[in-house]
């Protein structure tokens, strides 16, 4: 009767034994499959163990970067480059994505450094070169830039970038008032790919600024093919017909441009222009009145908190953590028992019954991280941010995986508008596994 259940013993003994012995190239390899498949997070997992069992491997920093670039966690994600340029100072791929997420971020000149050294280390990667041509651009080095962009081409890479190399290019020339340079470009960028509404609206803005309107409008025609929503395109196609003196159909243009963007102030104008021409002086007085008038704020919250979060979508995204609690040993001092209690007193919104509860749980146990925790939360729904912070930090002293701590903090020190260490924070959560920090992140920290 019992060789049953010892055959079954025997078969746990070898599976455990076999889960025990996965190497860390096992767990890197894991992690590759994931990223491959889109689950970053399960992969930043598999990374994370890849790196506790083997620390001097700079591709499991380096690919766990990437899986943090794509959740959006660019400072995380320079972390994890530093650590792979620590342990592999050659490494061209570790400078050149650490260049991207800090262009990502808006740090243009430490971007640009970084594509600097990865070009030094790989000289005829045409990505390290576009990639540098774009900060360029961004910094208004528009004549350095094209060069970079050329060098692209002449490098004769994927169509892809050959692509992004003619558009790009095309854009600094025009910059640079060589509207037929930039046209040319664009030719070549649209023959690669057909199907990208805006290089036929740029090319189109750059056969208006030499007076080729009927040109520009056929560009305007194909790009609202492709994305017939496009307001802009509405604009200048009408623009142009203006300016070949077809006012009808340039107020038919305008009209569907104001559709779509009722804040246009320059379709405004440019509809009370046509209506001018076309005699009814009312409507053309109208149309520039509203032309005068401050353009409405259309941006959101977000925008408007620079970044940072508002007091109630902290009250939502803290409310949302959902604490793990799991029942432990009953013990003389009876610290569980405040704890759970005050747990309780919390959800049910006696906060400051939750308070006393778990005062006194941490008085009976000072070494309780989930009780400092829990009282962080109590104190950060009270309003009393600091004090909540600072219990937040005690828990990760004494549990320095504490995800959800991490978390808390992360948002607080993002409400109150240490908007750089609040991202820090909510990196190390979603690191650590907790997964709703990287919609935070999102969001938030870019």
């Amino acid at each position: 009767m019992k060789k049953p259940f010892l055959y079954f013993f025997y078969l746990f003994l070898i599976s455990s034994f076999a889960f025990s012995q996965q190497t860390a190239a096992e767990y890197f390899e894991a992690g590759v499959n994931k990223s491959k498949a889109g689950d970053y997070i399960g992969a930043l997992a598999s990374f994370s163990t890849a790196i506790a069992m083997n620390p001097d491997n700079h591709q499991s920093y380096f690919n766990r970067g990437l899986a943090k670039q794509a959740l959006k966690d660019n400072r995380g994600a320079i972390l994890d480059f530093d650590k792979a340029i620590d342990l592999s100072p050659r490494d061209a791929m570790s400078y050149l994505y650490r260049g991207l997420s800090k262009s990502y971020q808006d740090d243009n000149r430490a971007a640009l450094q970084d594509f600097n050294r990865a070009i030094e280390i790989a000289p005829d990667d045409a990505y390290s070169y576009l990639q540098r041509g774009t900060i360029r651009a961004k910094l208004n080095e528009l004549t350095r830039a094209i060069q970079d962009f050329t060098k692209v081409i002449e490098l004769n890479p994927s169509d892809k970038e050959k692509y992004q190399a003619y558009y790009s290019r095309g854009l600094c020339k025009s910059k640079l008032d060589d509207y037929n340079g930039s046209i040319a470009d664009y030719t070549k960028s649209i023959e690669i790919n057909p199907k990208r509404a805006q290089t036929f609206v740029e090319r189109g803005k750059n056969r208006i600024k030499v007076n080729a309107y009927s040109d520009a409008i056929t560009d305007f025609d194909e790009a609202l093919k492709l994305d017939i929503q496009d307001a802009q395109s509405f604009f200048y196609r009408g623009f142009s017909k203006g300016k070949l003196e077809d006012y009808n159909g340039a107020k038919l243009d305008f009209d569907k441009c104001l559709q779509i963007d009722p804040n246009h102030q320059p379709a405004y104008y440019a509809r009370g222009f046509a209506y001018s021409k076309l005699n009814n002086q009312k409507a053309a007085l109208s149309d520039y009145n509203k032309a005068l008038f401050e353009k409405s704020d259309t941006k959101g919250n977000k925008e408007a908190y620079n970044g940072t979060l508002t007091k109630s979508t902290l009250d939502n995204l803290r409310g949302a953590v959902d604490e793990k609690t799991k029942i432990v040993d009953f013990t003389e001092e009876k610290s569980e028992v405040y704890y759970a209690k005050g747990l309780a007193n919390y959800k049910a919104s006696n906060l400051k019954d939750a308070l006393l509860d778990l005062n006194k749980s941490i008085d009976l146990n000072p070494t309780y991280a989930e009780a400092h925790f829990a009282r962080g939360l109590v104190r950060s729904t009270m309003g009393t941010q600091s004090e909540a912070m600072i219990d937040c930090g005690n828990a990760i002293k004494i549990n320095p995986k504490y995800a959800e701590a991490y978390y808390v903090r992360g948002l607080i020190k993002n409400a109150l508008g240490d908007n750089n260490g609040g991202c820090f924070d909510l990196s190390k959560s979603g690191e650590l596994g907790y997964a709703a920090a990287y919609n935070v992140i999102k969001d938030y920290c870019n």
